[in-house]
């Protein structure tokens, strides 16, 4: 990964986790629009940092639930 990746990547990381933690979903994309107003090219990044990350957590979410299904049904 590039240092420019790195970069955006990171703020994609912090971005998610203060958006959970104030209620906000919407702060991904309200940072993706400050961000493509001076580089549309980090902009897209950044869009495709958040969207990894995120299907990133909700695949690891359904593959909990799975795993504690299966610990459930062995009991």
């Amino acid at each position: 990964m590039s240092i420019y990746a790195e970069m955006v990547d990171k703020l994609a990381v912090e971005v998610l986790a203060v958006s959970e933690e104030i209620g906000d979903d919407r702060l991904p994309e309200t940072i993706a629009q400050t961000i493509g107003a001076s580089s549309p090219t980090t902009e897209e990044l950044f869009r495709t940092a958040i969207r990894v990350r995120m299907a990133l957590a909700r695949a690891e979410k359904t593959l909990a639930e799975a795993r504690a299904r299966h610990a459930g049904a062995g009991s």
